[in-house]
């Protein structure tokens, strides 16, 4: 997965080694970090602890680095980072070079540094799933109390759409998927989003690998078909399943997307088509939409970057 998540910065930071700040450009910051630290966060005697925001300088300035170098897939120099970040050439060389010696970067014959293995590897263990629920958890819980319909969080797992957090409706007569179940990706609006916005490659071989059961009479029954429904979901941004996997229901589903505007995960909302009409579909879909975002955000990924998902 991509690096650009607080839980891999997370990571990384308990194992960066701190060092107190020494030059004077990084007191100054000190100085200026004092002054805006509010009376109710200051200890009762008044007194800061110049160690604690030493380690703080020393943590921002590392993250706006590796943020940096994330969003850069042939790497920068120590000029182009100095002026993507705002740290001083001295400072900014320091850290590089301390990185590098501890493999969390690489530093290529022209000088560019990259993401290096240790990095990856650290980014490769956490466990992304699980940081999607919780991170989504509160999001799910404002889009539930907003519809007060049954909303869901569903991944790509193997093949399948894979359901790891729903929040029933309050109705009495409601729809239900139950954590853990599974549907095929063509039947369902999460499914569909989930695949329309896959990176180019796994695109293919993830369209080819899906078995089209007829669900309902409404569900798309060919390969034909589903291009064409998920070229429309990467142009609206959001996925409608209308009764297409089980009759008399509705589902309004748009991605949460990584940097790369890959999904790493999707949201929806579902109910009776007897309370979800098609003229509600455009102001449904705005809402779980504005959700995905917020989650997206939340993981730590930031949507100013608008590039195709694939050339």
């Amino acid at each position: 997965m991509p690096l650009g998540n607080s839980t891999t910065f997370a990571i990384l930071l308990s194992r960066v080694r701190v060092r107190r700040i020494k030059t004077k450009s990084e007191k100054v910051f000190l100085k200026r970090k004092s002054a805006n630290i509010s009376s109710s966060e200051q200890p009762a005697n008044g007194h800061v602890d110049q160690s604690e925001l030493s380690s703080v300088g020393v943590i921002s300035k590392v993250l706006r680095i590796l943020e940096a170098l994330q969003n850069s897939s042939i790497g920068l120099s120590l000029k182009a980072i100095c002026a993507d970040t705002g740290i001083n050439k001295s400072t900014a060389h320091r850290f590089l070079k301390h990185l590098e010696r501890e493999n969390y970067l690489l530093r290529t014959e022209a000088g560019a540094y990259l993401i290096g293995p240790r990095l990856t590897q650290l980014s490769a263990r956490t466990n992304m799933s699980a940081a999607l629920q919780a991170i989504a958890r509160p999001i799910l819980a404002d889009l539930w109390r907003s519809t007060q319909e049954t909303v869901n969080l569903g991944v790509l797992d193997r093949g399948t759409l894979l359901y790891v957090d729903v929040m029933e409706s309050p109705h009495e007569f409601r729809l239900v998927s139950r954590v853990g179940s599974r549907r095929p990706l063509h039947v369902a609006a999460l499914g569909k989003v989930l695949t329309a916005f896959l990176p180019a490659s796994e695109y293919e071989r993830v369209l080819h690998g899906i078995i089209f059961q007829q669900v309902t009479p409404k569900t798309i029954g060919n390969l034909t078909q589903l291009r064409a429904e998920l070229e429309k979901v990467r142009c609206q941004g959001f996925a409608l399943d209308d009764e297409e996997a089980l009759l008399g229901c509705r589902c309004v589903s748009a991605p949460i997307l990584n940097n790369e505007r890959v999904a790493i995960g999707a949201l929806s909302i579902s109910g009776p088509v007897t309370r979800l009409s098609l003229a509600q579909v455009p102001g449904l879909a705005k809402t779980v939409k504005s959700a995905a975002s917020n989650v997206s955000v939340a993981m730590g990924f930031s949507l100013r970057r608008t590039l195709s998902y694939r050339a």
